[in-house]
């Protein structure tokens, strides 16, 4: 579920092609800038991703830009640890180094876009929503939370295994970034998430709620058929009157029914706090007869 949502969310984003042309250099500049982890031997960075359709847009882009005919997609197969093969295109010259940050909002944007195509990651599962760009170095991290903060709600940091990490877990921020780069399918697959993990919790919440409910009827079913048996061979249930008698013979008959089942039993029926109050008052009577019968004892 996680992987597909993640490689889902960027194939998407990889087909929507920004109309405007300094809206499609912006995006071109920023998948040169973090999807670039390493350097070739000689013939300079390599853009580099797991993602086959965003290596066609990296190309593409580059080609559209002018000078790009002769670069083509190189795929590298997975390691024992990484299966998913890689695949890297040669970073051009002119994006070697680093641009300034973009004056205009569309084109911060689409730097965030890029930034997600090329080490950003998103997931929802068991342990809740995360999304996360995992960067190179710390330069590259402070520009990309500039960024981030320009255009949506600032992102957590860490460090991992010598890498700056900028993360959020908060669904709402989440959804606002991921409407803000585009992708509106990714946002719909998680509220569906939501929806039903929230449908999930409260299942469960009744059913706790049930089972505790019906634990304390339990209990208190087999306290006032200990105390009517008590009552009945202490002191005999025919000396009940009437009402009494019937609601403890009941009771015994049904251990296991509620007080308003017992009252649709008796004749005519009566409401459950009159058969909660028969049988306190039974209760009442078992306490004075345990009472005289301890005095009883003393005595003798």
């Amino acid at each position: 579920m996680a992987v597909s949502l993640s490689a889902d969310t960027k194939d998407a984003l990889a087909r929507d092609l920004p109309a405007a042309p300094h809206c499609r250099e912006a995006l071109l500049t920023g998948l040169a800038l973090y999807g670039r982890p390493a350097r070739g031997a000689s013939d300079g960075p390599y853009f580099v991703t797991h993602r086959n359709a965003v290596a066609r847009l990296f190309l593409s882009l580059v080609r559209a830009a002018g000078g790009g005919e002769h670069y083509h997609i190189e795929k590298i197969a997975g390691t024992r640890l990484l299966r998913a093969p890689l695949y890297r295109i040669p970073v051009p010259p002119a994006l070697h180094e680093a641009a300034g940050k973009p004056a205009h909002r569309c084109d911060r944007i689409m730097e965030l876009r890029a930034a997600f195509l090329s080490c950003g990651s998103l997931s929802a599962g068991a342990q809740g929503y995360h999304l996360e760009f995992v960067l190179q170095g710390e330069a590259l991290a402070v520009r990309l939370a500039w960024m981030l903060r320009s255009a949506a709600s600032p992102a957590k940091t860490m460090l991992r295994k010598g890498r700056q990490v900028l993360y959020y877990k908060d669904f709402e921020a989440i959804v606002e970034l991921l409407t803000v780069i585009g992708a509106h399918g990714a946002v719909l697959r998680l509220e569906d998430v939501r929806a039903l993990k929230e449908t999930k919790n409260r299942i469960h919440r009744l059913v706790n709620t049930e089972a505790a409910n019906l634990e304390r009827t339990a209990a208190a079913a087999a306290a006032q058929r200990e105390t009517i048996e008590y009552i009945a061979s202490a002191y005999g249930l025919h000396h009940l009157s009437p009402a009494l008698r019937e609601i403890a013979q009941l009771r015994l008959q049904y251990p296991d029914e509620s007080l308003t089942e017992l009252g649709r039993r008796c004749n005519p029926p009566i409401a459950k706090p009159t058969v909660n109050s028969r049988l306190s008052a039974l209760s009442r009577l078992a306490a004075r007869l345990r009472g005289e019968s301890m005095r009883t004892a003393r005595k003798q």
